[in-house]
């Protein structure tokens, strides 16, 4: 890898996705204050709602995400327009 070509703050930071559950460790610059521990090293720790881990196209899997009733919110919203 080339010296001095990514940014000061580019650190390991472990992604953790809510549908599998299951966590990677990456390379990033993304800002979180959450820590986690990964294969007995304290790194900070950033969650998704999906990777490829749990999204229908890689795992071949059909499945409906409905993040804390999104759809109830979205009727209740249009039955007070009308």
């Amino acid at each position: 890898m080339k010296k001095d070509i990514h940014p000061a703050d580019y650190r390991p930071v472990v992604f953790k996705d809510l549908a599998s559950g299951a966590e990677f460790l990456i390379g990033s610059t993304i800002a979180t204050t959450e820590t986690t521990k990964f294969e007995g090293k304290e790194y900070p720790k950033v969650t998704v709602e999906i990777s490829s881990k749990s999204h229908p196209f890689y795992t071949g899997e059909e499945r409906t995400l409905d993040k804390a009733g999104r759809v109830e919110r979205f009727k209740q919203r249009a039955a007070k327009k009308k």
